[in-house]
């Protein structure tokens, strides 16, 4: 745990737990491991909490895993699927609509998002893992759209958008029509995670990226990740460069890009202010 204390006083959760594990790096996990942390109403409204905390305070990059060392997160809880069946269909579209906007508000935070897949990530866990930037997973790992295992579709918490720009379309409509089970060595080559490391090592490694990006601009990373999420959404080449455009030009005009030239010609580390 750093010494350096982040802006914000840790909400208070039920699902979740909240902590900072080093300078500007913050670590939430799902703590229902006696139910393969499975999800429920209430934690899809921890989610947003967490997010809407997290985008306004000092935190520079977020890691996301399961307590325990059975799962991810095994998808909704089958326990709370009669509160889910009771709703009628105007308070079930009000319910999902606030747990999409959970999960894009977590996609959404302006530095990067690590999963740490440690185990099976199903249905809302594999949206979830979806949602991260970065996706790294250990042996046990293993990921499938169970929506379609019980009558749904998949088309849900982003799904159907996040999947085929990470793997294809080809892959995601097999994965979506078969429900079947991608293994962790599968998920690396189709490059549904970037990739597998040792289940002893799966946090510090996501740790390790998670600092590398902090040692970085602030003001860069921040720009850098809204470019490539917006830029998934635009169509046009040249939006996309005129975006790229207009965030080169702002961060020329930061301290910490003097910062960065002054000190690759002392052959130094920047210290970097985020100004």
């Amino acid at each position: 745990m750093s010494d350096s204390k982040l802006d914000f006083d840790p909400p208070e959760l039920e699902t979740l737990s909240l902590d900072q594990v080093a300078d500007g790096v913050v670590l939430m996990k799902m703590e229902r491991a006696d139910r393969m942390n499975s999800q429920t109403v209430r934690m899809f409204h921890e989610y947003g909490t967490v997010a809407r905390i997290l985008r306004d305070s000092t935190a520079r990059a977020l890691i996301i895993t399961g307590a325990g060392d059975r799962a991810f997160c095994a998808g909704f809880d089958t326990d709370e699927i009669d509160v889910l069946t009771s709703m009628g269909t105007r308070e079930f579209l009000k319910f999902m609509e606030t747990a999409s906007r959970a999960v894009a508000e977590i996609r959404q935070l302006p530095f990067p998002v690590i999963a740490a897949v440690n185990g099976p990530a199903s249905g809302g866990g594999m949206s979830l893992a979806l949602a991260a930037d970065i996706r790294l997973a250990s042996p046990s790992a293993a990921f499938n759209l169970a929506f379609i295992k019980v009558g749904l579709s998949i088309g849900e918490l982003g799904t159907s958008w996040t999947l085929p720009r990470l793997i294809g379309l080809g892959r995601a409509c097999e994965l979506a029509y078969t429900g079947r089970t991608v293994r962790a060595d599968e998920a690396e080559c189709i490059g549904l995670v970037n990739r597998v490391v040792p289940a002893a090592t799966l946090l510090d490694e996501a740790l390790e990226f998670a600092q590398q990006a902090t040692r970085n601009s602030p003001g860069g990373v921040r720009l850098s990740k809204q470019a490539l999420l917006r830029n998934q959404e635009i169509t046009s080449f040249a939006a996309a460069m005129e975006l790229e455009n207009r965030g080169q030009a702002l961060l020329t005009r930061t301290d910490d890009m003097a910062e960065a030239l002054a000190a690759s010609r002392a052959r130094r580390a920047p210290n970097f202010n985020g100004r």
